[in-house]
């Protein structure tokens, strides 16, 4: 898209970033929020912001990306790539049955935001702020015991799955210690990488 049209605009390149992100964090707030109420990612969320992410990267002004120090697109493919990172990084999790298909989607979304690169940084930050989440979570409901005593029985059965070349699947646990809603996980890490990229 021609730069003259956003100059016309007086749309600077800062502002430009700034409101390409808007649909990521709205569409990340709005997930988070059904995730939490219904432990469910609705796939029109999904939709919508890879339709935008790609739009996006597409047809604004090049650059390094929305919230880089040269703001802009990065263009179809780096948007499609980013989504297949997305994809990709987190898709043995739900191989595993550790993750939902909502949220190995939604991650694929942020890619289509944020290219291959930074979605490698957002998926980082997810798993940090996921286990931060989830370590909160079980203190509060205390049930660390539990926590503990589950570890302890899946791990060495799960090193035997794997040593035979079977999937060591998450699901040997014998008390639940809660679910955690994986969208806020994601919308948390996604948030912080934003922030700390920009410091």
């Amino acid at each position: 898209m021609d730069v003259n049209v956003f100059e016309r605009l007086n749309m600077t390149p800062n502002l430009m970033g700034l409101l390409a992100l808007v649909p990521l964090i709205l569409l990340l707030l709005m997930a988070a929020q059904q995730d939490v109420c219904h432990y469910r990612i609705p796939n029109k969320f999904v939709l919508i912001g890879m339709v935008f992410g790609l739009t996006l990267n597409g047809l604004l002004p090049s650059g390094w990306g929305f919230n880089s120090v040269i703001p802009g697109g990065l263009g179809w493919l780096a948007a499609l790539e980013g989504f297949g990172v997305g994809l990709a990084v987190l898709l043995p999790m739900y191989w595993l049955r550790a993750m939902g298909a909502g949220d190995v989607k939604l991650m694929a979304m942020v890619g289509a935001f944020l290219g291959p690169k930074d979605v490698l940084g957002v998926v980082l930050a997810t798993f940090v702020a996921g286990g931060v989440i989830a370590l909160v979570m079980v203190v509060w409901s205390r049930k660390l015991a539990s926590l503990m005593r589950n570890v302890k029985l899946m791990l060495p059965g799960s090193l035997v799955k794997a040593s035979t070349g079977c999937l060591p699947v998450v699901d040997n646990a014998l008390v639940s210690v809660g679910k955690l809603p994986y969208a806020v996980a994601i919308t948390t890490g996604t948030l912080g990488y934003l922030v700390w990229q920009r410091m």
